[in-house]
């Protein structure tokens, strides 16, 4: 299914984000990341209600991680969505998905847990995916801490999709925790830039170049990005890995990646919707002013309550 069009509210979403081009160098983006939190503390100014939100400290193999508790409107105990933001390995944070997990919760009546990682360049792989499975750990042994059922999923966007999914794989593959389903949102898994997506759409949220610095930063050399557990895509069997839903936009450079990784998990027989949104772009689902985004929320929330609520 394609669109002719970008959807005109997220092409006005686009442009304003464009406004601020993403850095290719170390002092640029550390001043990226000091004017993002001012920016997205006035996009939250007037957020979906929630039950509660909680301050939370999750250990980690080299110190405790940031995260946030959102919890729904109703009594405990609720299954735990625990969810990785995107932005290239190298930026985002809880503040930056604040929106995104608020509506999460509302849709799905699970609390969700956003968790921070150590970001590239800085700290490149396995960093970030160390602290992912140490918070997934976390949170399936803190039942009586996050007033929780015990039943647990991954989600994520973007990177954070790549790294819910790396998750997934890991627990299957260590007899970790149980997993009951993982959400990935237009994951950044199994880009080529020989593939039509990249080709016909690099530059709409996503030049070459971003994806390129993405990539080199967190990466750092060919051999990383071969592994499993940096790129899941190059597993040799996912046949093991919790029941998916991938989403993927038409307009996204990363589409077919993440179509990719759709249809490998098809193949090793993993239960999966896989869900284009065909006249939308990267990152659409945290985009406030677009209608589309909402109703692939829900969608995504009705996924997780399925799995989480049996």
């Amino acid at each position: 299914m394609s669109a002719d069009q970008i959807d005109p509210q997220a092409k006005r979403a686009a442009a304003r984000q464009s406004r601020i081009p993403l850095p290719h160098g170390g002092y640029k983006l550390k001043l990226l990341r000091l004017l993002t939190g001012p920016l997205t503390r006035l996009q939250n100014r007037n957020p979906p209600s929630v039950g509660a939100t909680e301050s939370v400290r999750v250990p980690g193999p080299e110190g405790d991680s940031e995260a946030r508790l959102y919890l729904p409107d109703s009594d405990p105990p609720h299954p735990t969505v625990v969810l990785f933001h995107g932005g290239g390995f190298v930026l985002g944070s809880v503040e930056t998905h604040d929106w995104l997990c608020r509506h999460l919760t509302r849709e799905s009546g699970c609390a969700v847990l956003s968790v921070e990682y150590r970001l590239a360049p800085e700290h490149p792989f396995p960093a970030a995916v160390e602290d992912a499975y140490a918070a997934v750990e976390w949170a399936a042994d803190s039942t009586e801490r996050l007033r929780g059922t015990g039943d647990v999923a991954v989600a994520g966007d973007s990177a954070g999709g790549n790294l819910a999914a790396v998750t997934a794989l890991m627990a299957a593959e260590r007899d970790g925790p149980e997993i009951a389903h993982q959400a990935l949102l237009y994951p950044g898994i199994g880009i080529d830039p020989e593939q039509e997506s990249v080709r016909e759409h690099a530059g709409v949220v996503l030049s070459r170049e971003d994806i390129e610095w993405f990539s080199e930063a967190y990466y750092r050399s060919e051999i990383h990005r071969r592994n499993p557990y940096a790129d899941p895509i190059n597993a040799g069997d996912l046949s093991g890995v919790a029941p998916a839903t991938v989403v993927t936009a038409g307009f996204d450079p990363l589409r077919d990646g993440g179509k990719a990784y759709a249809e490998k998990l098809v193949a090793d027989g993993v239960a999966t919707r896989y869900e284009n949104y065909p006249s939308m772009v990267h990152g659409f689902m945290t985009m406030q002013d677009v209608d589309r985004a909402r109703e692939a929320i829900a969608d995504v929330a009705a996924d997780l309550a399925d799995a989480l609520h049996e």
